[in-house]
């Protein structure tokens, strides 16, 4: 199941993943996906679309 809110995200990330969400995570992360030529970001959205890309983001910044 993809996240539709940043509730269903974070619990996926924090409960379900087991990664620890901490300010510097978030800004490494963050770095990866607002830099759209990042291997990384081009795979992201092949497999998910902008759309969640754009949602990623901003479920980062609020961390």
């Amino acid at each position: 199941m993809i996240p539709t809110t940043f509730e269903e995200w974070y619990d996926c990330i924090t409960r379900k993943c087991a990664i620890q969400m901490t300010k510097e995570f978030a800004k490494e992360r963050l770095g990866v996906y607002t830099d759209k030529s990042h291997d990384e970001t081009k795979k992201f959205i092949q497999l998910y679309g902008e759309q969640h890309l754009e949602n990623l983001v901003k479920w980062y910044k609020r961390i």
